[in-house]
């Protein structure tokens, strides 16, 4: 069985990178393609490079934002070339295969790659189960935005097709609902006045990255709301 794949763009900027990502994606059978606004749309540029994948062009699927983008999967894998950006989990290219044997056929994987000039900001990267490091030159780390799609399609595909029977799948929680528990959690550290130093979106990343920094399942979600909850049940009792 082939692990499901799906690619998030977020915020493209050049119309001839969405066509060249619909030509990759189409040699690796995926889509349909998502995109984070704000996101060019295709043009005659995009359609020349697509060279034969235009349907992929014609059906991007679009969002507001990467939360929901990647709200059903439970696997969501940010890529960068860079080092040291704050990120939780950094895996490198070779390790993706033992992060999809981990995740079985829990559901589909989201592979996010970032804006051209600026890639993802550090509350982007944040939300990932794993940032995936390309192994490129530290003296000329970016690559094109295709390129790096190519690369993480083949070594993921390969792996879908040539890995083993996957073991008894565990039933990870979709990044929604670890979104849901970090907001409880949200709550019941401002309760607590955790936040009384100020910084309070930079804590909430770091305590993201701490908790989330993996793909969660179900049964953790629900451990992690149940504390929360118990803190601000307690909270209130002895308020009362």
């Amino acid at each position: 069985m082939v692990t499901p794949l799906s690619i998030v763009l977020v915020r493209p900027q050049k119309a001839s990178n969405l066509g060249a990502v619909a030509r990759v994606a189409k040699n690796f059978g995926i889509g349909p393609i998502m995109v984070v606004e704000p996101a060019v749309p295709p043009a005659e540029e995009s359609h020349r490079l697509a060279a034969g994948a235009d349907d992929l062009l014609e059906s991007l699927v679009r969002h507001r934002t990467l939360i929901d983008a990647v709200a059903p999967c439970p696997v969501v894998v940010t890529t960068s070339s860079l080092r040291g950006r704050g990120v939780g989990r950094n895996l490198e290219l070779a390790e993706l295969p033992a992060l999809l044997a981990e995740s079985g056929q829990n559901g589909r994987i989201a592979f996010v790659f970032g804006p051209e000039r600026s890639g993802l900001t550090e509350d982007e990267l944040s939300r990932a189960s794993a940032c995936l490091r390309l192994p490129t030159d530290p003296t000329f780390p970016t690559l094109n935005l295709s390129h790096a799609v190519a690369i993480v399609l083949a070594v993921a595909r390969g792996y879908s097709e040539e890995s083993p029977s996957p073991r008894e799948p565990e039933d990870l929680a979709a990044a929604a609902e670890v979104e849901g528990a970090i907001a409880h959690w949200d709550d019941a550290l401002d309760a607590i006045d955790f936040y009384d130093t100020g910084h309070r979106d930079r804590s909430l990343r770091d305590w993201r990255r701490l908790v989330a920094g993996r793909p969660l399942t179900r049964r953790e979600v629900a451990i992690l709301r149940g504390v929360a909850n118990r803190v601000l049940v307690t909270l209130k009792r002895s308020r009362s």
